[in-house]
């Protein structure tokens, strides 16, 4: 049996219980594109939250035997369970919906994977056009400053650094933990980390100030042994014991013509600008990313820095995970499965992970799937208190229309770059 919602839960108060303007049933749909996704938009008590001080809502949930929660769950806390939610006029999910489930004149809210104009789902962007279906991207969910109000970033950064010590224990053959895929939450993966030796000359760089890099750090402060210092300290001073240092763009990037940096600079154009990595590549034992990284900006790392005899860095968790891209190393994503390779800096090819002239490489890219139920869990909760009201409320912020894909068989102006990407050579038939 679930517990009941704590004191807590049941006095928050929602800006938007007394201000619905409108009835609406919500479906929450059944994952069945990524089999070994089983995350949620929202848990169980979540749901009945919403139910209760919602009561215009009618929730609805698909049954399902691959979510992290069970249907008995959802039905101990009051909600109904469909075989389809066909009916519903909000359709949520993680993963892009199959075609055949985009059901016309609906609106539904999941993670496209069409923002980089990926030709895998140009035929669902194609069928939400011709559907006349509201696609809301949670990814382009964003506050008037540009901010992103939703994500899973923050779990990505907590599974990113416990994977990254579990391939720093195996390349080492120091410790071994338990991966957190089979750990049944994130209590237990924490528990694990009492097993981490680090030697005392151990030292950790981390790039990124974001959500995920907050979620990285969450598990770097955990391990009691392992000190954050400063960047001056960490280049110039020696230690007694493990070290960490978190960089941001200023850190490891100058101008060309050693002009004074300045953030606003970089994010306008960072074509003028180059990577200082290199000072922390060769103190650094192991290299945690989780920045983001825009296409136009210096690499951090080349391949040819990576032959360099002063490139001391042998475990690299890259989080970020743009193939191809920043970090010579990354060649490929990993799975969940096998979360490990070895990059060759000299012959740049792949080999096994724990090959003695490679650097170890972690770069799964789908890491909240590991705590399906915690990451859920934090996602449905900036759900609720982020985005629900909008929805409920008229929207008067232009949130939701900013997240707007494509409505009323047409692309909305905030994505006009997708035109050419989906009209090229297709006359579009109405269905």
């Amino acid at each position: 049996m679930i517990n009941e919602m704590s004191s807590n839960e049941k006095i928050r108060k929602f800006c938007f219980t007394q201000k619905i303007k409108i009835v609406m049933k919500i479906g929450l749909k059944k994952e069945d594109k990524a089999l070994i996704d089983k995350r949620v938009l929202l848990t169980p008590l979540q749901c009945k939250e919403i139910k209760i001080k919602c009561p215009k809502i009618s929730l609805f949930v698909q049954r399902s035997t691959m979510r992290c929660y069970r249907d008995e769950e959802y039905e101990e806390c009051g909600i109904e369970l469909v075989d389809s939610v066909e009916d519903c006029d909000i359709i949520f999910g993680i993963n892009e919906a199959l075609i055949e489930e985009l059901f016309p004149k609906k609106t539904f809210f999941f993670f496209s994977k069409i923002l980089k104009k990926q030709t895998c789902n140009l035929e669902l962007l194609r069928t939400l056009l011709a559907k006349n279906i509201r696609m809301i991207d949670y990814e382009c969910l964003t506050n008037n400053l540009g901010f992103r109000l939703i994500g899973f970033g923050r779990f990505a950064g907590i599974v990113g650094a416990y994977n990254t010590l579990y391939a720093y224990g195996k390349r080492m053959k120091s410790f071994d933990l338990k991966r957190a895929y089979l750990c049944k939450d994130r209590t237990e993966m924490e528990n694990e980390l009492s097993k981490v030796k680090l030697p005392n000359d151990f030292k950790l760089v981390m790039t990124g100030d974001g959500r995920v890099a907050m979620g990285a750090l969450e598990i770097l402060n955990q391990i009691s042994s392992l000190k954050r210092v400063n960047v001056t300290q960490f280049l110039n001073e020696t230690f007694d014991e493990p070290v960490f240092v978190q960089l941001t763009c200023e850190d490891y990037n100058k101008r060309k013509d050693n002009q004074k940096f300045t953030l606003k600079e970089f994010f306008n154009d960072p074509t003028p600008f180059e990577s200082t990595f290199m000072l922390y590549a060769c103190k650094a034992d192991v290299y945690i990313s989780s920045h983001f990284w825009h296409s136009k900006s210096p690499y951090i790392f080349t391949r040819n820095d990576a032959k360099s005899k002063d490139f001391k860095i042998k475990v690299i968790g890259d989080i970020s995970c743009d193939i191809n891209g920043p970090i010579a190393s990354t060649l490929r994503p990993s799975t969940i499965d096998e979360p490990l390779y070895g990059y060759n800096p000299q012959t740049e090819s792949e080999v096994n992970f724990d090959d003695e002239n490679s650097i170890t490489v972690m770069a799964v890219d789908n890491l909240p799937c590991e705590l399906p139920r915690d990451s859920s869990e934090d996602f449905g909760r900036e759900f609720i208190n982020k985005i629900l009201p909008h929805l409920l409320n008229g929207d008067t912020e232009n949130i939701l229309e900013r997240g707007t894909i494509c409505k009323n068989g047409t692309l909305n102006g905030y994505f006009h770059n997708l035109n050419e990407f989906v009209y090229k050579d297709v006359t579009m038939i109405r269905l």
